[in-house]
Parts: C-alpha cells; sequence; structure tokens
C-alpha cells in the first residue's frame, strides 16, 4: 500500500510560496518560446530565474529510477512528437510556427518541491489547430480532475475524471498513454500515490487533507504507443503524431483543493 505524505501548514506555506515562482518562470517561459528561439536558451532562461528566485531547478542532476545517467538540463521541453522529457540543450532545436511545445517544469525552494507544465502553439493557435484541440483537451481535463479533489477522493476518481473528458471530447479521439501519470510531491520530487490518468471511481489509494500531489493529464494525437530515444529520457510517439501535457502541483484542503502552482494567482 502506498505511504502518502501529509504536509502541515508551515510545510503547506513553502510549497505555496515555491508554487508562485513556479508560476512565474512558466509564464516567462511561455513568453519567450517564439519562432526562431532556441530551446537551449530557453532552459538557461530558465535555469537563471532560479537563482534569481533563490530556488533551484529540481530537475537539473536528477537521476529517476532506472535512469542511467542524471538529467542534464533546467527544464523538460517536449516538442510536436515528443510526449515527455525532451532535452533541451544537448541536441537544441529552434522552434517554428505551429510547433507544438510543451515545458515541464520542477522547482526546489527551501528543500520542497513543485511541479507544473503547459503546452503551447508557437505562433498562435491557428498556425496548430490539432495542437490547440489536444491542448484544451488535456487542459478541460486537469481542471475537471482538480474540480472533484476533497479528502476522501481516491486517484481512481481523478483517473476516470481526466479519461472521461478525453473521451467526451466532440472532435478527435485523442488519446492517454496509461505508463505516464501524475505523482505525489513534497520532500521529493516524485512520492507516492501514482495519479493515472486513466481509471475507475472507487479504486485507488484515497487522499487525506494535507496530501500534496502533481495532476498531469498528457495526451497522444492517435495512438499512445511509444518509443523511448537513445537520450535515455525522451518519449516520442511511434507514429509521430503530436502530443501535449499540463501539470499542477495541488495541495488537499479540508474543504477541497488548492492549486499551488496557479498562473493566474
Amino acid at each position: 500500500m502506498a505511504r502518502v505524505n501529509v504536509y502541515n501548514e508551515k510545510e503547506i506555506q513553502i510549497l505555496k510560496e515555491g508554487g508562485r515562482i513556479l508560476a512565474s518562470i512558466l509564464i516567462r517561459l511561455e513568453k519567450e518560446a517564439l519562432e526562431n528561439v532556441s530551446t537551449k536558451s530557453l532552459d538557461k532562461m530558465a535555469y537563471d530565474l532560479c537563482i534569481e528566485n533563490d530556488a533551484e531547478p529540481a530537475f537539473l542532476n536528477y537521476t529517476p529510477h532506472g535512469a542511467d545517467r542524471a538529467f542534464p538540463a533546467s527544464v523538460c521541453i517536449s516538442v510536436n512528437h515528443e510526449v515527455v522529457h525532451g532535452i533541451p540543450n544537448e541536441k537544441p532545436k529552434v522552434l517554428k510556427k505551429g510547433d507544438v511545445v510543451t515545458l515541464d517544469m520542477g522547482l526546489k525552494y527551501k528543500d520542497m518541491f513543485t511541479d507544473s507544465a503547459i503546452t503551447l502553439v508557437v505562433g498562435g493557435a491557428e498556425y496548430n489547430k490539432i495542437g490547440q484541440e489536444m491542448i484544451d483537451v488535456a487542459t478541460r481535463a486537469l481542471y475537471n480532475a482538480i474540480d472533484i479533489i476533497e479528502p476522501g477522493v481516491r486517484t481512481g476518481d481523478i483517473g476516470q475524471a481526466i479519461e472521461d473528458t478525453v473521451k467526451k471530447n466532440n472532435g478527435k479521439r485523442f488519446k492517454i498513454p496509461t505508463i505516464l501519470g501524475g505523482h505525489g510531491i513534497g520532500h521529493g520530487i516524485h512520492e507516492d500515490p501514482f495519479v493515472p490518468n486513466f481509471g475507475k471511481k472507487g479504486e485507488g489509494v484515497v487522499l487525506k487533507e494535507g496530501n500534496v500531489i502533481a495532476v498531469e493529464p498528457i495526451l497522444t494525437e492517435n495512438t499512445s504507443a511509444m518509443n523511448m530515444l537513445n537520450d535515455g529520457y525522451t518519449f516520442v510517439t511511434q507514429d509521430k503524431g503530436l502530443a501535449v501535457h499540463v501539470e499542477h502541483t495541488l495541495v488537499v484542503t479540508k474543504d477541497g483543493v488548492l492549486i499551488l502552482t496557479d498562473r493566474l494567482q
């Protein structure tokens, strides 16, 4: 059975501060993700903004379980058919209009971790209508899941809310890679429980007040089949179809849930 950490008021206050910093960094990166900008320059900006805010990029030099080496960048930048964990600084890409770009970043602030992701279309929605539709569906799924979170909700309830939203999309039927999903977070960048993007209501781990989780719908355009590149991190769709990813770090409160990485705060 997963052991899920319960965070106290002091720890949650630090997570709120870290979440605000992370949200502000992602806002800056989103504004700078323009045509002819390189992913390497965005990674450097992410690092510099962390240092300016007395924080650390949580992914830089982090070695997840099963990885052969540490992650070499401050932010994951996944472009078009890259699903997650794109490395921005080893084989940098120069962004083009219509590229679908995910910016996924973890932040360490006062020894506490938050995690968030956004996906955008370079140049605006009109340059990639399918990509924008995928972003809209994933975002709707994220907030539909957030809306049901309160003490007593199970991780399967969250997964079903995400899956139902994707299935009810009136346009193209996008896919959910089932091996990827959200997670607990707080003292570490990845903690229990696993938070799936699919599921059945009434199944999974029961959430309690003070639990902190990252919820992150991830969608692919045509197929959920993926390969990992030789870099050891980047997952790509087998058919080169598009992928999107959105994410917030949340704390379960006695009345519901608080979004710690809300970019609207």
